[in-house]
């Protein structure tokens, strides 16, 4: 029960904070008329966060850690994706005409950014993976097993409220400005995201 509630409150507070991956999920549940349709990306964060949470756990992170090229590739790669993502949101238009909508993303598009602010946010990597599979070495064999189910079931019920919560603000858009200003505030926060990701490169390596 102890491994449980460990990884229960472990996993949300590592994915509470307004991170990218979080400001992506409520973005689509605000962007699309039918919260089913924001599906995929919500899946899609699930399946790699769920991903990541394993190989925590199995220690992979060991590797990442301590070999420097790859670090400095999950720096620079994660970077200049937080960039372009940010250009994306901030010119995304989600105002809709009489029939159809313009601007949502995709099934391919959410799948993609989905999985690309999952895997190459290297936030991801040290908060998820590191902080967990340091925290899952005082648990062994059935305890480790629940402390990870844990920290996977609070990962996929937080990306759901997260879509539910876009949504409903998303339908009080009436001529769309509230969704393009949604879309311009998370641009601004990732863009914020790179910046400090970039600082934080200039300091592992300096």
């Amino acid at each position: 029960m102890q491994a449980l509630i460990h990884g229960i409150i472990l996993a949300f507070g590592l994915i509470l904070p307004l991170g990218v991956q979080n400001v992506f999920i409520f973005n689509q549940g605000a962007t699309h008329k039918k919260f089913i349709d924001a599906f995929p990306a919500i899946i899609t964060a699930g399946i790699c966060d769920t991903i990541l949470i394993f190989m925590a756990v199995r220690g992979i992170s060991v590797v990442v850690f301590n070999v420097e090229w790859l670090s400095t590739l999950l720096f620079l790669v994660g970077c200049i994706f937080l960039i372009y993502m940010g250009f994306v949101m901030w010119r995304s238009s989600p105002e809709a005409t009489n029939t159809e909508e313009q601007h949502p993303f995709s099934l391919k598009r959410q799948v993609t950014f989905a999985a690309s602010v999952s895997i190459f946010n290297p936030h991801a990597i040290l908060d998820t993976v590191g902080v967990i599979g340091t925290s899952s070495l005082a648990y062994t064999g059935h305890e480790k097993l629940l402390f990870t189910v844990a920290c996977i079931v609070v990962s996929w019920i937080w990306f759901f409220l997260l879509a539910i919560l876009g949504s409903k603000i998303g339908k009080l858009g009436n001529s769309g400005m509230l969704l393009k200003r949604v879309n311009q505030i998370s641009a601004m926060i990732i863009w914020g995201m790179a910046v400090y990701l970039a600082y934080n490169f200039y300091l592992f390596f300096d």
